[in-house]
């Protein structure tokens, strides 16, 4: 019994941080959150199996965590200086349907993984891309080379 008061107490607490953090769905959170995520599970785990035989320890650890995400989440909201030593920033990993093999290797990417995304995004080869941009989320934006000649021709008159 006690395992379930222990449980249930914490799922109120962690479900109550959630909701204070505010609404994101998975696969837009940043990698850090993702990972405070898997922290706050195990610092969970731990205060309802007994392995730390206090709530309030746990209670602690979870809010502690969640104090910081919030607080470094504020300062890189409020201080643009500290955003990019908090916050990843964007990186192009191809220009003109060329790779940049060094953004590559900077974020630990292969060209299969690349290309992965470029046919999950309906691009048959690099040639196709005049920019891919990997986000800081994770995600890889894809801009082809016929979106530019289509709004190159948006500004053009229409022939008579």
């Amino acid at each position: 019994m006690d395992i379930v008061i222990r449980a249930t107490i914490l799922f109120a607490i962690t479900f109550v941080l959630l909701r204070l953090l505010g609404k994101r769905e998975l696969g837009q959170m940043a990698p850090f959150e993702v990972v405070m995520l898997v922290v706050i599970g195990d610092l969970i785990q731990q205060g309802v199996t007994h392995n730390d035989f206090s709530i309030t320890g746990a209670t602690l650890a979870i809010f502690t965590f969640a104090f910081w995400t919030v607080l470094l989440g504020w300062l890189a909201y409020a201080f643009p200086a500290l955003r990019k030593l908090l916050e990843d920033e964007p990186r192009v990993i191809i220009r003109n349907g060329q790779l940049l093999k060094a953004n590559l290797r900077r974020d630990r990417m292969t060209i299969e993984e690349v290309e992965s995304e470029m046919r999950l995004a309906g691009i048959a080869t690099v040639g196709e891309v005049d920019w891919a941009i990997l986000e800081p989320n994770g995600k890889i934006s894809f801009i082809g080379k016929q979106e530019f000649a289509r709004s190159d021709q948006k500004d053009q008159p229409e022939p008579k």
